[in-house]
Order: structure tokens, then sequence, then C-alpha cells
């Protein structure tokens, strides 16, 4: 993530600008896979299930983790301070957001391959959505390495050992 900063810098590159021709189209509908109250939704229902379960780590990950999305987020954003619109862009908040809570729902109800593929079609239209609105691409992807990452330490955290907490059979 802080390569790309560095990389991109202050201002848009050729993709960025290629995104921003679908600027006011109806991909700005996409928006609803970042909206902060999906993400609520979301994570009230996965956090909803993981107390159900009785699964307190992963309850206090679920909790934990947006909040340092949102916190680290911001802090990058002072750290690279690239402008768009007259707000700090780099990297996309809601982004990280929805990458961080779409690997809580993983987390939470388990890495099955159609879970997999829901969140990676999600993901897809919510950085699609940020791209041609308010973010450049690259803030967007800056968000999902940001969120990844996130995701990956709380999954490391809950499980103790840093490997996956509930594997796939057919991932070994």
């Amino acid at each position: 993530m802080a390569v790309l900063g560095w990389a991109v810098g202050k201002g848009s590159t050729a993709l960025d600008d290629w995104f921003q021709l679908a600027n006011g189209s109806g991909l700005g509908r996409l928006l609803f896979f970042t909206d902060q109250r999906t993400m609520a939704v979301l994570v009230v229902g996965v956090l909803a299930l993981a107390v159900y379960r009785r699964r307190w780590p992963l309850v206090a990950a679920v909790a934990v983790s947006p909040v340092a999305a949102i916190w680290l987020s911001r802090f990058f954003k002072g750290v690279f301070g690239r402008q768009k619109g007259g707000g700090v862009a780099y990297p996309s908040g809601h982004t990280t957001l929805m990458v961080v809570v779409l690997g809580m729902v993983l987390l939470v109800v388990g890495a099955r391959l159609y879970v997999v593929a829901v969140a990676v079609v999600w993901a897809l239209l919510g950085i699609l959505g940020q791209a041609v609105t308010y973010h450049y691409f690259t803030d967007a992807v800056g968000g999902l390495l940001l969120g990844s990452a996130i995701a990956c330490v709380a999954a490391a955290l809950v499980d103790g050992t840093g490997r996956s907490p509930r594997r796939h059979p057919r991932f070994p």
C-alpha cells in the first residue's frame, strides 16, 4: 500500500483518468457496496452470528477491525496527502472498510467457495463504484491493500497460530 501511495504521488494517473471518464454515469450506484450503512448492517449481522456461536475472539475481531480500518485509513490519508475534489483521497477509507468487513464475514461464516466468490464480486463492484466517483482507481486499490492487511492480521490474531481459523476441505 505504501509503495503504491508513493508511486502515484499527489495527482491522478492515466489509469485513474480512464476510470474517471465514467464519472456521473450509472456506475455511481455501485457505491451501495461501500456505503457505511451497508457495512454497518453486515457488521451487526456478522457480530450477532459470532456471538450466537460463542466465538469470543471473533466477536472481538469483528468489533475492533472496522474501527481500526477507519482509523488507519484516516492516518494514511494524512501521510500521503493525495487530494481529489478538495479532500484527502489515498487510500480510500470506504474501500478499506468494505474489505475489512468482507474479511470478517469470511472469518465468521467460513471461507466456503461460494462465500469467497460473493465477497470477491462484492469487492470488485465496490472498488469500481469508488473509482468512478469519489476516488481515483488507485485510491481504491490502496484501500483494498490496507483492508486486506487489517483482515489478515485479525485472522492471525484470532487463531493465535497464524493459520487460517477455518479451513475449507478443498483448500488444505
